[in-house]
């Protein structure tokens, strides 16, 4: 894991300060080392830090090779032994026993078509001065982050948005990719001109321009085909089949020259980890975990301590458990919001940030996380939704009326994720896709609340405006109308939230902010192009999500963690209590010349809205939680790059 920085001119020469200040500014990435490189006209640089995981004693970078090709690589790309050994065999000198200098190798023998042979987390930038092309790509999830942007005849491309800062990008908002949630979708981001190269997307640039070529994507089958595909397996094999692949997937991730942790919460996804790597490794295996004071002791909502320890005492796994308290949150809060570079919906992201530094403080590098299995097996409410209301074929009306009602009743934080569908609002949706994704529903209340709080004549968040121009954005989207209406929401929750919020909130910014490197076992494309294939009642069965993966690693689970229903990784509400630390932070902040100089809301308004607030009882004030964090975040972000308008 590392960080990256590459630019690229159009016309005059390249200065090397602005290299330099831009690495400089991403040295969390990569603590361990820093190399630069100018080409010789001084058109083109690539910078790089590096966090030193594999091959300690020769893996530094830029790596280049005896044609003149340059590389620069962040993450980690598995099975590389394998690969290049056969490279050699063809004749192809290394410089680095590291896994990234197989990229550069597979370039020069492959070209563009290199993507079939690379597994793994991974950005990278290269340059072929036989070719005078910049060549830079992202893995097929967008697990890795990878940013460009435009100005005065350069491009510029790092795996952090400071760093484009940095290098002498204008900190510009995009006001309208903010009011369509565009930021949330495939390119874009808050920040005018600032785009990201796409999950599974490769950036090609050349003297004539730059474009974008696509060389993966999730291939869900037709509804007819996923039918067929139901006799072609029985459920015995596709649990067998999924719990080969899951191990797997695991024991390539368990490959490292440092020792290798585990993130641990009470959930089914983190405790599968834990469980198969327990099982695949020659040692008792370090798992980290948070546990939350103040409001939430004794909520297993929030805290999901004692589950966790249970999980670790029955994999014979050491625990080191980190108790956060609202206070924690609070004084960590604005350095996680500067290390995502977007906003955030709740305090989890600056949870997320204190968990990754007592890794660190334990002299870890490198962990294992438990992101994507709900992307990947239909895990989140929402999805149990769309399965009930619009994959119902034979089932009993009656039924799935109580079902629905079980799905209310359990769902904790249904406030967040779950609302009810518009026939009328959602008319053009409907004929666009066919249906209205439970996700997205839930979109159009929280839109219209923020909406009030906007500054006059900035514009107002529509819900209408902006499903239409995700969709638009999206591409061809013909194909979503084909396949089953579960398939479908999952597809555009991953192109949106995982990628763009998900990702980075819960995973490699903030694990990074602490030179973390985070591991994604559940985002192996390898599993993932198979569980796509399999229909929609192996993932979801009635109300319980994730039904194929709680049988295929039931022997590694405590019954506990089996039977569990999905909590989403949240930290309990800031307006929990109107005097604790986080609501006090949001008071403060959203009263502040931080507030006055972002463009989007009104500070009039939003302070109206906060005293309120402070008069509601609890119930009704916690769901403005998620509310309060994203102008929170907003105004965050105005103090940390001082972005204009």
């Amino acid at each position: 894991m590392c960080g990256i920085v590459a630019m690229f001119s159009q016309g005059g020469t390249l200065r090397r300060e602005r290299l330099a200040a831009a690495v400089s500014s991403i040295e969390h990435r990569g603590p361990d080392g820093e190399g630069l490189w100018l080409s010789p006209d001084e058109k083109v640089g690539l910078g790089h830090r590096r966090l030193s995981i594999i091959d300690l004693e020769t893996g530094a970078q830029p790596i280049s090779d005896d044609d003149g090709r340059v590389i620069v690589v962040n993450g980690e790309l598995y099975d590389f032994e394998r690969i290049r050994e056969r490279l050699q065999q063809a004749g192809h000198r290394f410089r680095t026993d590291s896994d990234s200098e197989i990229a550069l190798h597979l370039f020069a023998e492959h070209g563009s078509g290199c993507f079939p042979h690379l597994r793994g987390e991974f950005a990278f930038a290269l340059f072929d001065p036989n070719l005078k092309v910049l060549f830079a790509a992202r893995d097929r999830f967008g697990i890795k982050p990878l940013f460009y942007a435009q100005h005065d005849g350069v491009l510029y491309l790092a795996s952090e948005i400071k760093a484009l800062f940095a290098a002498g990008v204008p900190a510009r908002w995009d006001l309208e990719s903010y009011w369509d949630r565009g930021f949330l979708l495939r390119d874009r981001t808050l920040y005018a001109g600032v785009h990201q190269v796409p999950a599974g997307y490769a950036l090609i640039a050349t003297e004539y321009g730059v474009r974008l070529e696509r060389y993966w994507d999730f291939s869900y089958p037709a509804a007819e085909d996923s039918t067929l595909e139901t006799s072609r397996q029985s459920e015995q094999e596709r649990v067998a089949e999924l719990r080969r692949l899951l191990d797997e997937s695991v024991g390539l991730r368990l490959r490292a020259d440092v020792p290798v942790g585990v993130y641990l919460s009470g959930g089914l996804d983190s405790c599968t980890v834990l469980g198969l790597a327990a099982r695949l490794h020659n040692a008792p295996v370090d798992a980290f975990t948070l546990s939350f004071e103040d409001i939430s002791s004794g909520n297993p909502v929030f805290d999901e301590g004692d589950i966790a320890r249970e999980m670790a005492e029955s994999t014979g796994s050491h625990l080191h458990l980190l108790r956060v308290s609202q206070k924690d949150l609070a004084d960590s809060f604005a350095d996680a919001v500067r290390h995502g570079e977007t906003i955030c919906i709740n305090a989890h992201g600056a949870a997320k940030f204190l968990l990754s530094r007592m890794v660190r403080d334990h002299g870890y590098k490198v962990v294992l996380t438990g992101e994507g299995a709900d992307e990947v097996f239909g895990g989140y409410a929402p999805f149990r939704q769309d399965m009930l209301r619009h994959n119902n074929e034979g089932q009993d009306p009656d039924t799935l009326q109580r079902l629905l009602a079980m799905l209310e009743d359990t769902n904790a934080v249904s406030s967040l994720v779950m609302a009810e569908e518009d026939p009328e609002a959602a008319g053009w949706l409907r004929r666009e896709l066919g249906f209205e994704p439970a996700h997205l529903a839930a979109l159009r209340p929280w839109m219209s609340q923020l909406s009030r709080l906007c500054r006059d004549g900035f514009g107002e968040m529509h819900y209408e405006t902006m499903i239409d121009r995700w969709l638009v954005h999206l591409g061809n989207t013909a194909h979503l109308a084909a396949i089953e209406p579960v398939h479908a929401s999952m597809y555009l929750w991953s192109k949106s939230m995982l990628v763009s919020y998900i990702l980075v909130n819960l995973g490699d910014r903030m694990e990074m902010a602490h030179s973390i490197e985070g591991r994604v076992p559940f985002l192996d494309h390898h599993l993932v192009d198979r569980v796509t294939q399999w229909p929609v009642h192996t993932k979801i069965r009635g109300i319980t999500e994730k039904h194929i993966l709680r049988e295929a690693v039931r022997d590694v689970l405590t019954d506990t963690v089996y039977r569990r229903q999905k909590h989403p990784f949240t930290s309990p509400p800031s307006t929990a209590e109107t005097d604790g630390a986080l609501f006090t932070l949001a008071q403060d902040t959203l009263r502040s010349r931080q507030m006055a100089d972002q463009p989007f809301y009104d500070p009039a308004k939003v302070s109206h809205f906060l005293d309120k607030l402070k008069g509601l009882p609890p119930g009704p004030r916690l769901g403005a939680d998620a509310l309060v964090m994203e102008i929170l975040s907003l105004a965050t972000l105005q103090g940390c790059f001082s972005p204009s308008a």
